[in-house]
């Protein structure tokens, strides 16, 4: 066995050597087209609990995986051995598979011309030298933090410092070969406090690709157990029709239906509450929803979607109009569109807000509810009905007045989109739709 089959650290040189080797195995194989992806990714997570260590893990996963296509047949092997005779294998696998599978006319590359011919640098790649010593320490401290924050957070389910690095390759038999490097960072905290009888849990987390932009644990620690000190006390309230308002980190993803609703998948299968929808108003005209994958540092950035097409610039919806899908090549070729370098998903969507951050909106909502957390999927995406369990606070006179749980928020997307009076610039960072604090004119809480 060679060194790389022995564990070596594979970077991006090494990936692109292995994906032109399946190539050229596929090329041999007589195969119309090919496309290879290869990846290594090595990790460390430590957990600490009640001021000890509970869970420390490393982890070091590589693997390849091709898909050929023959006579419109398209067949896919994988492995995690990377030796040359492994490769082989699954390159023979692959055009074995491709003989059995029924013929689509859909399948195959993305088309030669769109692929990417500069791999710029999107600033993705910033290594933590953290060993697992420094990590438990830190998991430690930020558990202790919450702990300490209030008397009444009396248990903790532990905190966690994460790190992670990955090198990706990918190639097809257009002629392109391109890779690049990315980690990802996060330290999370999730504690309980009790008061009267009563015991609720929360949990707060900070995730980037530079370790440097982290929160401080001591502020992790603390905002879990402030959201927890903040549901304690938590009453049920009389079903109504009131303004709803969504924490940054729930919006994103009330505004992620949106997405799997024009996605191409969706489309062709018409199975979406939003089929052939490009061209309608959904949302009210100040609502621009813009995909923006080469943002430096970004969670979601890339120079190229999973079939090697160039990412771009552009607006998903822009005056409330939504101006196009998600696309594939082959969802584009289904519905007889173009891909939109979507092979993979959507790569930064910032909701643009014409508000400002979370306690103005407070303010304007005068009364209503805040949600800060969503139970259950009652999400039907084919009708777009919508309901929700949700625990938050209860708001009167444009101040919170008190937690709130067991109630359930309800209504269809379609009108909920167009209801939305306003959008914070708080965004939330994490993730990768970035989306403010969003209010809703009025939906159906179901309460008593």
């Amino acid at each position: 066995m060679n060194e790389t089959a022995r564990g070596q650290s594979l970077g991006c040189r090494e990936l692109e050597a292995l994906v032109q080797q399946a190539l050229d195995y596929a090329r041999q194989q007589g195969v119309d087209q090919a496309e290879v992806a290869a990846s290594h990714d090595t990790g460390l997570s430590a957990t600490a609990r009640l001021g000890d260590v509970e869970n420390l893990e490393y982890t070091n996963d590589r693997g390849i995986g091709i898909t050929v296509y023959r006579d419109s047949r398209k067949g896919s092997a994988s492995t995690s051995d990377i030796s040359p005779e492994a490769v082989q294998e699954a390159v023979s696998k692959a055009c074995t598979f491709a003989t059995y599978t029924a013929q689509d006319p859909h399948s195959g590359l993305a088309e030669a011309d769109l692929m990417c011919v500069d791999v710029h640098d999107v600033d993705l790649d910033h290594p933590w030298s953290i060993d697992s010593s420094a990590a438990i320490e830190m998991a430690i401290e930020c558990e202790a933090a919450a702990l300490d924050f209030d008397s009444r957070i009396n248990n903790s389910e532990g905190a966690t410092v994460s790190t992670n690095s990955s090198s990706r390759a990918y190639g097809n038999t257009h002629g392109f070969i391109g890779s690049y490097s990315k980690t990802s960072h996060s330290i999370s905290c999730a504690v309980l406090g009790s008061a009267d009888g009563e015991m609720q849990r929360d949990y707060y987390y900070s995730a980037a690709r530079d370790a440097s932009d982290l929160d401080s644990v001591q502020h992790i620690g603390e905002t879990a157990a402030r959201r927890v000190v903040g549901r304690l006390g938590a009453r049920k309230i009389k079903t109504s029709r009131a303004p709803v308002l969504f924490t940054p980190e729930l919006a994103r993803g009330f505004i992620g239906h949106l997405i799997g609703a024009i996605a191409g998948g969706a489309q062709y299968r018409r199975a979406s509450f939003l089929l052939d929808a490009v061209g309608e108003k959904l949302f009210p005209d100040f609502v621009r929803i813009e995909e923006r994958p080469h943002l430096l540092k970004a969670m979601a950035s890339a120079p190229y979607d999973a079939e090697g097409v160039t990412t771009y610039d552009r607006d998903i919806v822009a005056d409330g109009v939504l101006q196009g899908y998600v696309l594939s090549s082959y969802s584009a070729r289904r519905l007889g569109l173009k891909t939109t370098a979507n092979a993979g998903g959507t790569q930064n969507l910032l909701v643009r807000g014409n508000a400002e951050d979370f306690a103005a909106l407070i303010k304007q909502m005068d009364k209503g509810l805040i949600v800060e957390e969503l139970i259950g999927q009652g999400v039907n995406a084919v009708t777009g009905d919508y309901s929700r369990g949700v625990v938050g606070q209860w708001v009167e006179n444009g101040e919170i007045q008190f937690p709130v749980h067991e109630v359930t928020i309800a209504g269809n997307l379609r009108e909920l989109y167009s209801r939305i009076t306003a959008i914070g610039r708080d965004q939330d960072m994490r993730g990768g739709i970035r989306c403010g604090s969003l209010l809703v004119e009025e939906m159906t809480i179901a309460g008593n």
